[in-house]
């Protein structure tokens, strides 16, 4: 019992000491804080999503085929936003921890210095890539559901796909394959977009030599301007009427004609697969066999 009463009173003397009154005072004061952070920073995670799923949620009820240009910039800046927000959060509770602990900052300005120039050398990339990408989304350079083609440094090859994420530091494609490339933005030296506003699919039709190419104009004219009625799901991709260009160039025993139409942006390939089976079904119906594969100008 002595024992239990002498553990009991030095737990009280050591409660109601400097250690409990530091506890009681600023001890509960930055917990509270670091909890209302951590509710303040779920509650901007989840305000951001929310965000996104009613810009999906509104382009997969609307009757549109593509997203618009201002619903993709909205979805990449409320991502922005978010991790923004987040980290100026993080900072502000950061500065209010130093204050209530009583830190002196004045004395902190010299390792400050000391390890904000180390941290420069370390984090220049790091710059770079939030520098690269606040320009990229306030030039709306890009967005989500864009279909872009990324040269970076470094890379021997271009990244092909859809964006599924664009931020300040990165951007994440999907490619036609399934593989999500993760780009830092300071490593894009160019940005191709394939879906801005609107996009033009191309398709190269080789023809033989031999072949009248008076007829083989007429027989790709009608197809032209029968496209749309031709196939029902061309009639809302196609913007305008496609067009022939003519003769784009001669090969050995063969002439390459070109056909072109403005379509919905991003649905270029879907266009120029419909159209080729169209071209290819209508010179065969007049005896004019392709000399090779209709080819396509680019398939992601």
């Amino acid at each position: 019992m002595m024992m239990a009463f002498s553990l009991g009173q030095r737990w009280h003397d050591v409660w109601s000491g400097p250690i409990g009154e530091w506890v009681i005072t600023k001890g509960l004061r930055i917990v509270l804080l670091l909890i209302g952070a951590a509710l303040a920073s779920r509650f901007i995670t989840w305000a951001a999503r929310r965000v996104t799923r009613r810009l999906e949620h509104g382009f997969a009820t609307s009757d549109a085929l593509v997203r618009s240009e201002a619903s993709k910039h909205r979805q990449a800046v409320a991502s922005v936003i978010s991790w923004v927000s987040v980290v100026m959060l993080c900072v502000v509770v950061a500065v209010q921890i130093t204050g209530i602990l009583d830190i002196p900052v004045g004395s902190l300005v010299g390792p400050a210095a000391v390890l904000g120039g180390a941290l420069g050398f370390g984090a220049q990339k790091l710059v770079q890539d939030l520098l690269s990408g606040f320009f990229i989304i306030t030039e709306k350079q890009y967005g989500f559901g864009d279909l872009v083609q990324l040269s970076m440094t470094g890379a021997l090859t271009e990244a092909l796909g859809t964006v599924e994420e664009v931020t300040l530091r990165v951007t994440k494609l999907r490619t036609p394959n399934g593989e999500v490339f993760t780009v830092p933005n300071g490593n894009i030296v160019r940005s191709l977009n394939l879906s801005k506003d609107w996009a033009r699919a191309v398709v190269d039709i080789p023809v033989p030599t031999t072949a009248d190419l008076n007829q083989v104009n007429e027989v790709l004219h009608q197809v032209c301007v029968n496209a749309r009625e031709a196939d029902a799901p061309l009639r809302d991709l196609l913007l305008d009427e496609p067009s022939i260009m003519g003769v784009e160039s001669l090969e050995v025993g063969v002439v390459n004609l070109r056909m072109v139409a403005r379509t919905l942006p991003g649905k270029q390939f879907e266009v120029g697969r419909r159209l080729r089976t169209q071209v290819v079904r209508a010179l065969a119906s007049v005896g004019v066999a392709t000399a090779g594969e209709v080819k396509p100008v680019e398939t992601p």
